[in-house]
Parts: C-alpha cells; structure tokens; sequence
C-alpha cells in the first residue's frame, strides 16, 4: 500500500541527466533508411580509364576496401578483382580463403 517513494534532489537530478542522455543518443543515431545509401550490385564498368587509374592509385587492393572506395557489395567487388587480375591490371600478392590482397601491376 502507499504511494511512490519521494526522491530526493540528487536522485531527481540523477534520473534528470539519463534522460537527457538518452535523448541525445537517440538524436545522433536517427538516420532513416531513405538517407542511407545502399551499396549497389553493379560493377563501374572496367574499361574506364578514370576507374582503372583510381585502382592503380591505392597500394593494397581488397575487396573491403574496393567496396568502400566504389559503393559495391563486397561479393560483387571480390568479382571484380578477379576480374582485373585475369586482365593484368592488378596482381596477387597473398590472402587465403577469405581474404584476397592485390596489388597494381607494375
């Protein structure tokens, strides 16, 4: 029986700052879905010199980082790779099963 405990002054401003906290959090963290970009499924067409000179600036490819420079999903950037190492744009320098590092052809 009885009602709420009453709570003290430190105890209010307690309670006072997580909620404003929270809102804060809750500020930075509100990217709607039609903001983000999703990463697309096509590949930038391989015979672009503007897109070939962008892969031969980087010193290390791999599919994370060609996917972030390019805005592609990483399966559609591992194709890509493959791709140019057939070409001879790009070589292989090391990986293992998951992980494939290239490098710009000499």
């Amino acid at each position: 029986m009885g009602g709420k405990k009453k709570l003290s002054l430190k105890q209010m401003e307690r309670t006072a700052k997580k909620k404003d906290k929270s809102q804060k959090r809750e500020k930075k963290s509100s990217v709607t879905p039609s903001e983000r970009k999703a990463p697309e499924i096509t590949p930038p067409d391989l015979r672009n010199e503007k897109v070939i000179s962008e892969i031969k600036k980087m010193k290390a490819l791999t599919p994370y980082i060609v996917a972030s420079r390019f805005n592609l999903r990483l399966s559609v950037a591992r194709d890509m790779l493959q791709e140019l190492a057939q070409r001879g744009i790009i070589e292989y320098v090391s990986g293992s099963k998951y992980l494939k590092i290239y490098k710009p052809h000499d």
